[in-house]
């Protein structure tokens, strides 16, 4: 089938609106219902990789969806159909010239929406995992980005500006980061990065072998465990969960908020745990950095919100671009403490705080809220972190269950060692440089020549509100040309009255 026929098209607008109906617990638009979770699942694996990348994110939230659909969405993380093994021995045979396996197993252990994953064993009995990509896959990628942009561009007109923004944002990052993902190059780098930078971080990650990896394959060492969602075999195994989780949170706080280089897919199949409780983790398609600016922002965000501090929290949300630059403060921070309201009380089951946060939204549904590019990673790990959460604590939330995680780690975040010896210590070292610092500051200063830079979302301010302040200008301007080409083409009426609404536009500005 084509890429951009009529039948794939209208699949697509058939899952994004079961999506949307399900999320907002609604049985149907114009008539129409959400597919039923079989469906649903099948849907999303004839539309290919982009869709189930989506799904895999949603398939973690339980508080979404019901058992059924969570069943069925799980399903794709892993159990995607194989390549025909006639796209798979011409994947194979252009990533091996000349084939380096003592025994290559040809059905896939897993399979998945970028690739496929084969045992094999190199010489010494070393057993291997072999990733294939899919045949095919970067110009099917390229083509649901167009269709994706082409629906937007559509539906555009029906947007307010900050939500035509926030969508823009997703399906630009989107589309960059998926079209990196579908480059095996790319992610053996990103491995080598990770190995390199969490190298005493606790968590295990699979050794790659340079000399077989091209970007239609990378060879690894074959790590076994358990699913982090297979709850059954993990507690028979007496492992403690609460461990797990804290150890999960941990880790992501070093990437997220320590060295702002993050792995963006911590979905359950790409999380093991071993028998001796040890975390693995696999995939390295999609990893993002954090900026600075971001970190710190964040860093605000957890602090305020463990202290209740709910303008301080409104204020880092603006600084972090969640928030119009120009939103009501207050307003905001009454809305914020509702929510930590809801999410907070223990005595609520998930689907009760589900009903009450929507119904505060819907009375706020005209606050400005954002979504921007540098923050949609970060809020999607963020909630697949939260689903792994559900899978195991009922009830379980960012608020009441994984912020005071975050509290105790954020001097870590800050730059704090694990000693306050160790601690003086690193300050002592920087000693000189901050003196020197200051006094470039102070000697500039004193010049003349210190520079005070905006941060975007000041600049992005400033440029709304300069354009609000020249728009009545631009059409002043035009109905005076307008008046003047009347005027010379002899419409004399014609002219008084586009002068008189020049007039009009420039006091009524």
């Amino acid at each position: 089938m084509s890429y951009y026929s009529p039948l794939r098209l209208w699949r697509i607008f058939l899952l994004l609106l079961s999506l949307y109906l399900l999320i907002k617990k609604r049985e149907s638009f114009l008539g129409i219902r959400p597919l039923s979770p079989l469906r649903l699942r099948e849907t999303i694996t004839v539309l290919g990789t982009s869709f189930v990348k989506l799904a895999q994110v949603l398939a973690t939230r339980s508080d979404f969806f019901d058992e059924a659909y969570l069943r069925e969405l799980g399903t794709l993380h892993d159990d995607l159909p194989p390549m025909s093994p006639a796209e798979r021995k011409r994947v194979f045979a252009r990533a091996f010239p000349a084939d380096p396996f003592v025994r290559f197993e040809e059905k896939a252990i897993a399979s998945a929406s970028i690739g496929q994953v084969h045992a094999a064993w190199l010489e010494g009995d070393v057993k291997v995992a072999v990733k294939l990509r899919r045949e095919g896959i970067e110009r099917r990628v390229r083509a649901d980005i167009r269709i994706l942009r082409s629906f937007n561009r559509f539906f555009r007109p029906l947007f307010s500006t900050l939500t035509r923004h926030s969508i823009e944002a997703v399906i630009e990052e989107f589309a960059a980061m998926i079209v990196r993902e579908c480059s095996f190059n790319e992610e053996r780098r990103n491995l080598e990065k990770f190995s390199a930078m969490y190298a005493h971080s606790g968590i295990v990650f699979p050794t790659h072998y340079p000399r077989w990896c091209s970007d239609d394959a990378i060879v690894m060492s074959f790590e076994e465990g358990w699913r982090f969602d297979e709850r059954e075999r993990i507690g028979e195994a007496g492992i403690d969960v609460a461990v797990l989780i804290e150890k999960l949170v941990r880790f992501y706080t070093d990437q997220m908020l320590v060295k702002g280089f993050f792995h963006a897919d911590p979905h359950p199949g790409n999380l093991l745990v071993r028998s001796d409780g040890a975390l693995v983790l696999l995939d390295f398609g999609m990893v993002k950095r954090v900026p600075n600016d971001t970190r710190i922002a964040i860093i605000e965000l957890i602090r305020s919100a463990n202290e209740r501090d709910f303008e301080g929290y409104v204020s880092a949300a603006k600084r972090l671009g969640t928030v119009a630059y120009d939103a009501p403060s207050a307003e905001l921070a009454e809305f914020t403490e509702r929510m930590f309201d809801i999410f907070g009380n223990d005595a609520l089951d998930s689907s009760s705080m589900q009903k009450l946060a929507f119904d505060v939204l819907d009375q706020t549904r005209n606050l400005p809220f954002k979504l921007p590019q540098e923050a949609i990673y970060i809020l999607r790990v963020s909630a697949i972190i939260e689903g792994l959460g559900t899978t195991y604590i009922e009830n379980f939330n960012g608020i009441k269950d994984i912020l005071p995680i975050l509290q105790r780690n954020i001097p870590r975040a800050l730059g704090m060692k694990d000693s306050l010896v160790e601690t003086l210590f690193d300050e002592f070292s920087r000693l000189p440089e901050d003196v020197g610092a200051l006094r470039e500051t102070l000697r500039r200063a004193s010049r003349g020549e210190l520079v005070v830079e905006l941060s975007p979302r000041q600049m992005e301010q400033l440029h709304a509100d300069l354009q609000r302040s020249l728009a009545p200008m631009y059409a002043a301007a035009g109905f005076a040309l307008g008046a003047f080409a009347a005027w010379m083409s002899g419409w004399e009426n014609a002219s008084y009255v586009l002068m008189c609404a020049a007039a009009l536009r420039m006091w009524f500005r």
